[in-house]
């Protein structure tokens, strides 16, 4: 009797505190975002969540994963199912990762595009890396990247970047503001390079993260 009533008790301070953490969250989606990248990406994310005053009980950023698009995609579905065990699944589930010179880029993208329910992962990719995107915040481009000689192809990128945006360096954490007012030119550019790419037969280059932060701007 005395360990059935403690299960009880046990179960209901659970329920309690499931509905308090529901309580305080706004009633639109409960988002989760894993990137690749330990500051750049979360810094950026997070800026943005505070730019738009949305409710972080309601959008959870991730960068614990390792650099691996496995990696995000694995650390994204483990937290995923902990959610959904507790009875607070989330509603939708970003994977932010570069393809770069990741062998696991092409099995991860088939794996998100096998989960199910489906609508709730999504791969918001960068080619080659997430300095493209930005990049893009200063104009339109279509160059393709390749490594070049010791120079990997996300220093290909960064070249190119810092000749528009001198004072840009990984893990920033003021990005995101500095560069808000070019963001619809930015989301822009995203849009026209993925047509491009569409009709040349290529992925090199092209970005999603206009679509997770257009997500974003219009969650409340």
């Amino acid at each position: 009797m005395g360990s059935d009533n403690l299960f009880h008790k046990r179960k209901a301070k659970v329920a309690e505190g499931l509905e308090r953490r529901k309580a305080r969250r706004a009633s639109y989606d409960k988002v989760l975002i894993v990137c690749e990248g330990e500051k750049t990406e979360p810094n950026y994310f997070n800026e943005l969540i505070n730019f738009y005053k949305l409710n972080t009980a309601n959008v959870e950023i991730d960068g614990t994963c390792g650099s691996s698009p496995k990696s995000v995609f694995e650390r994204a579905l483990e937290l995923f199912e902990k959610e959904k065990c507790k009875g607070d699944a989330f509603d939708i589930v970003y994977c932010v990762f570069d393809k770069d010179s990741h062998d696991t880029y092409e099995d991860t993208l088939v794996r998100i595009a096998a989960q199910n329910p489906k609508d709730v992962f999504h791969a918001s990719v960068s080619v080659p890396c997430f300095e493209y995107w930005i990049l893009l915040h200063f104009q339109y481009s279509t160059k393709p990247y390749h490594a070049t000689g010791s120079s990997s192809i996300g220093n290909e990128v960064l070249k190119d970047l810092k000749a528009v945006f001198p004072e840009y360096t990984k893990g920033s954490e003021d990005i995101f503001e500095k560069l808000s007012g070019q963001l619809e030119f930015a989301k822009q550019n995203a849009q026209r390079s993925l047509v491009h790419s569409e009709a040349n037969h290529t992925d090199n280059p092209t970005t999603y993260i206009h679509e997770l932060v257009d997500y974003l701007q219009n969650l409340k």
